[in-house]
């Protein structure tokens, strides 16, 4: 069995992308910008709020950096005024939580968030089920680089085979090979099996309980 499972957040723990959309769209207003449809941003979504950013404004080939920093700090605003705004576990991730704490499985968030952001949504989503739990802050490099993942797995003293990484986009998938590490995608967030097969997934997850069978399943 797997000893440590690092969950992405958006799109994997939580429902996020009408909030994502919401803040988005509000700071692109800010500056004269008609709104960008919620379901385009499941794809605009998944390397960080800098990229979400700029791939906002090229969207409307208006990515220049006058346009960014504006745009930038006003969904940073509204983001960490009302963080919680429609946002919520998915169905049967409670369940799943705290099927893994029972084994003794430990649990930690990694994402591409601020941490500021992070701490919060997780906080009030899920108490302090969790074990470690990292954003984005001064100096850390965004997923794809493994360097979170890394940091967790020393900090609770796992190996390589006893850890799993389980996200919903390739983002995720790549930060599990780069960690040297198993990874699980899932079918209920933002992107679909063929971009999470494509990006090289050991398992796939159509469904919360089924990530319990695969981390039981899992190395010694």
């Amino acid at each position: 069995m797997k000893k440590l499972c690092i969950f992405d957040l958006d799109g994997t723990l939580t429902n996020t992308i009408t909030a994502i959309a919401h803040f988005g769209n509000t700071a692109l207003a800010s500056q004269g910008f008609a709104p960008i449809e919620t379901e385009k941003y499941k794809k605009l979504v998944g390397d960080g709020r800098t990229v979400l950013i700029h791939r906002m404004l090229a969207y409307y080939d208006a990515d220049t950096p006058e346009m960014f920093d504006k745009v930038c700090a006003e969904y940073d605003r509204c983001y960490e005024a009302d963080p919680m705004y429609k946002t919520g576990p998915y169905d049967g991730i409670p369940e799943l939580l705290n099927e893994l704490k029972a084994l003794g499985v430990k649990i930690a968030v990694c994402s591409n968030k601020p941490h500021n952001v992070v701490c919060s949504v997780v906080k009030t989503v899920f108490g302090d089920m969790f074990d470690i739990v990292k954003g984005i802050a001064d100096g850390d490099k965004t997923k794809p680089d493994p360097g979170c993942a890394l940091k967790i797995m020393a900090n609770e003293g796992c190996g390589r085979g006893e850890c799993v990484f389980i996200g919903d986009t390739n983002v995720d998938i790549f930060t599990a090979k780069a960690a040297g590490i198993e990874s699980i995608g899932v079918l209920w967030g933002f992107r679909d099996r063929r971009e999470l097969e494509g990006a090289g997934a050991e398992h796939i997850a159509e469904r919360p309980d089924e990530i319990l069978r695969i981390v039981k399943e899992g190395e010694q």
